[in-house]
C-alpha cells in the first residue's frame, strides 16, 4: 500500500483517477450529478472487506473538482483504517458534495444525493460530516435507509460531534500520559485550531480538566463566543504553529502539518479531530518522530463519531458507545508502545495494526 499522497494541483499530471497515489486501490468511485438540483458529488468506496463502507458526507466549496476528488479519496481511505482500528465491522467510504453549504444546500439536493446513495444498495452508508447537520441526514433518510446519524427523535443516535470530541479528549490524555508521564492536563497549554461542533466540545473538556486553552478559528464571531463561554484565550500572534504550547489540537481541515509548519512546531504532542493532519504521512510522520513530537493518529482518536453512528447499525446502547470510545485511551497507549518498540512512526504503527485486521478478515473470507 502506498502512503504518499498528491496535492490537488499535481493531479493533472497523472491519470485522473486510477493513476493518483491517493486512489490507493479504491473499490469504487462514483460521480453523481443532477442538473435540476445542482448536485455535484463524489462517493469514494475504499474497502468493504470488514463490512459496508461507512463514512460521512462533506459539503465544501472546493476551488476545483480535482481538489474535491483528492479529498474524497483521502477521506474514504482514512475511514477504512478508522473503522478497522476501532474494531468496527465496517469498511471505509466517504462522500463530498461540491458547493457552499450555507447558500447551496437544499432539501431537494440532499434528497437527490440520498437517491444516489440508495442506488449503491448498501455498499455505502452515509452520515454527517463538515457542512452537514443531523437534520440533513434526516432528509436523506426520506429516500434511503443507508444513512446513520439521524435525529434521536427519529430513532437515531443524533449529533456525533460530542462523542467525537470525547474520543479526542481521551486520546489527548493518553498522549499526555505517554509523553509527560501523567494524563493530568491541569496547567497544560493546549492550542485548539478550529472550534466547530467538535472543537467547542473539546475546549469544554480541556477547560474542565484544568488545561490552559488557546483557540484559533477563521470565524471571528465564533472565536469570541467560544472564548467568553469557556474562558479560553484567543490566539492573536503571527505564528500559530510556533506557539509556545504543550499540545497542538488541529480540529479544522487536514494537512496542517506540512513542509512549512512542521519546522516551527514547539508543541510536544499533536492530537486533534481533523482528518489527514499530515500532508505527507511518510515524510512528516518521520520528521515528527525525529523531533520527539508525539503524534496521536487522527483516524484513531477522532473515531468517536463513527462509533456513535455505528451504534444505529449494531444496536449498541449509549453505555456501549461510551465504553468503545473510552477504549481509544488504551488503544492509543498500545500504538505508542508498538511504534517505539518497532522504531516506526505512530502513524505507521496504527496503519499496520488496522491493515492486519483487514488482511486477517480477507483470508477468512477466502478460506470459506
Amino acid at each position: 500500500m502506498s502512503t504518499e499522497l498528491l496535492q490537488a494541483k499535481e493531479l493533472h499530471k497523472v491519470d485522473p483517477v486510477f493513476g493518483q497515489v491517493s486512489f490507493d486501490g479504491h473499490e469504487q468511485v462514483v460521480f453523481c450529478h443532477d442538473k435540476d438540483t445542482g448536485l455535484k458529488a463524489i462517493i469514494g468506496i475504499h474497502n468493504t472487506v470488514l463490512g459496508p463502507a461507512l463514512g460521512g458526507t462533506r459539503m465544501w466549496n472546493y476551488s476545483n473538482e480535482w481538489e474535491a476528488l483528492n479529498d474524497v479519496l483521502r477521506l474514504s481511505r482514512g475511514m477504512t483504517f478508522k473503522n478497522s482500528i476501532s474494531g468496527l465491522n465496517l469498511g471505509g467510504g466517504k462522500a463530498v458534495i461540491i458547493g457552499d453549504a450555507k447558500t447551496q444546500k437544499t432539501p431537494e439536493l440532499m434528497r437527490r444525493f440520498g437517491q444516489f446513495v440508495d442506488s449503491l444498495s448498501g455498499k455505502y452508508i452515509t452520515a454527517e460530516d463538515v457542512g452537514m447537520e443531523t437534520k440533513d441526514m434526516d432528509t436523506v433518510r426520506e429516500v434511503t435507509k443507508y444513512v446513520s446519524g439521524i435525529s434521536e427523535s427519529k430513532g437515531g443516535s443524533g449529533n456525533p460531534s460530542p462523542i467525537t470530541a470525547y474520543g479526542v479528549f481521551v486520546g489527548i490524555k493518553a498522549a499526555a500520559k505517554y509523553q509527560f508521564g501523567s494524563d493530568n492536563l491541569d496547567g497544560k497549554k493546549v492550542l485548539v485550531q478550529g472550534i466547530g461542533h467538535v472543537g467547542e466540545v473539546l475546549v469544554d473538556h480541556l477547560t474542565q480538566a484544568g488545561a490552559i486553552v488557546t483557540i484559533s478559528d477563521i470565524n471571528e464571531d465564533r472565536l469570541h463566543e467560544v472564548g467568553s463561554k469557556y474562558g479560553a484565550k484567543i490566539f492573536t500572534g503571527d505564528d500559530l504553529y510556533g506557539s509556545d504550547v504543550d499540545i497542538y489540537a488541529p480540529c479544522a481541515l487536514g494537512a496542517t502539518i506540512n513542509d512549512d509548519t512542521i519546522v516551527r512546531l514547539k508543541a510536544k504532542i499533536i492530537a486533534g479531530a481533523a482528518n489527514n493532519q499530515l500532508a505527507n504521512e511518510v515524510i512528516h510522520g518521520q520528521i515528527l518522530k525525529e523531533k520527539g513530537i508525539l503524534y496521536a493518529p487522527d483516524f484513531l482518536i477522532n473515531a468517536g463519531g463513527v462509533i456513535n453512528v455505528y451504534s444505529e447499525l449494531a444496536n449498541l446502547t449509549k453505555a456501549q458507545v461510551m465504553e468503545k470510545t473510552e477504549n481509544i485511551y488504551n488503544t492509543s497507549l498500545e500504538i505508542f508502545d508498538f511504534a517505539a518498540k518497532n522504531n516506526i512512526t505512530t502513524h505507521q504503527a496504527a496503519l499496520s495494526i488496522a491493515q492486519k485486521r483487514i488482511d486477517d478478515r480477507k483470508k477468512e473470507l477466502e478460506n470459506k
